[in-house]
């Protein structure tokens, strides 16, 4: 079965200080769904985007990776302007709108789905995000077992809504998967001056089985209620950041849906496993330009 992702695809506009500006395909769940499909998985995308030339151009891009779109283009495609920093973090400015089409994907199952990012936060698409997470919850009919559900936050304080609102939706998510995977950065605003392992128990006590913590440059660190694993990242030589924290999701998703035992009973030397992956594929992006996942061949 298919792998389902939803959420949005838009166009990064990418400006560095003393450059022109720089135009490519973006928006963390197409990026997690373009890298599930270069690695071989089976993939599709709910999504929302324009009949416009850069809809046309996202949706190209995402099918040349073996990305299976679901969409009703109308208007005007969503952007994201990213301003690089010297150490090439990004700071970004959205215009965006976020109303997918549920029945697309309607009475199907699939192997896992991942939700994330704006769209798991935005009205009115992120009602469409819970129908659809309640409908993945049911076990299949088939083989009585339920998908492998993950979240990514990816938290934009800009666009969310209020510290208080944007919380409460985060921890009902969060209590609804199976895996969470956040940043430093997220876990930070969530929970401001909590240490690492306060905020990893706090997420771990939602319902989550596994929780993720990428730390840019640090180490990450994956826990359950069991076992914590810390990560050693990777030496890379950094063009950009762009796409880092989605290619560790991606590893996360391939790795995790098809495990042949519950994820809460992963052991410290598994962890570290699954998570060494998933610093090795974010090492390979960080050392390209945007968000160019790589391919299984490359791996």
């Amino acid at each position: 079965m298919s792998i389902l992702v939803i959420g949005e695809a838009l166009i990064d506009i990418v400006t560095t200080p003393g450059a022109p500006d720089r135009y490519a395909p973006g928006g963390a769940p197409a990026n997690v769904a373009l890298g599930l499909g270069r690695l071989g998985e089976e993939v599709e995308l709910l999504t929302d985007v324009g009949d416009d030339f850069h809809g046309g151009f996202l949706l190209a891009h995402l099918r040349a990776s073996n990305v299976q779109v679901h969409a009703t283009p109308k208007g005007a495609t969503s952007t994201a302007r990213a301003t690089l920093a010297d150490d090439g973090s990004a700071d970004y400015d959205f215009r965006l709108r976020w109303s997918p089409d549920g029945s697309l994907v309607a009475d199907r199952s699939f192997s896992a789905l991942h939700i994330g990012s704006i769209a798991a936060f935005l009205a009115p698409g992120s009602a469409v995000v819970d129908t659809l997470l309640d409908t993945a919850s049911a076990p299949n009919s088939s083989s009585g077992t339920t998908p492998l559900t993950t979240f990514d936050p990816n938290i934009r304080p800009s666009i969310i809504g209020s510290h208080a609102e944007s919380r409460a939706r985060f921890e009902a998510l969060a209590a609804r998967v199976d895996v969470v995977k956040l940043s430093d950065v997220d876990a930070d605003w969530l929970y401001p001056g909590e240490s690492a392992e306060t905020q990893l128990d706090r997420i771990l006590g939602l319902g989550a089985g596994l929780v993720a913590m990428t730390r840019g440059g640090d180490s990450a660190l994956l826990s359950t209620a069991s076992a914590r694993s810390r990560i050693a990242a990777e030496t890379a030589e950094v063009t950009d950041t762009i796409g880092a924290g989605d290619s560790f999701m991606v590893s996360l998703v391939h790795d995790l849906h098809r495990l042949p035992t519950p994820i809460a009973d992963l052991h410290a030397d598994q962890l570290t496993e699954i998570g060494g992956n998933a610093a090795h594929l974010a090492a390979v992006t960080v050392a390209r330009t945007g968000a160019d996942l790589p391919w299984s061949s490359e791996l």
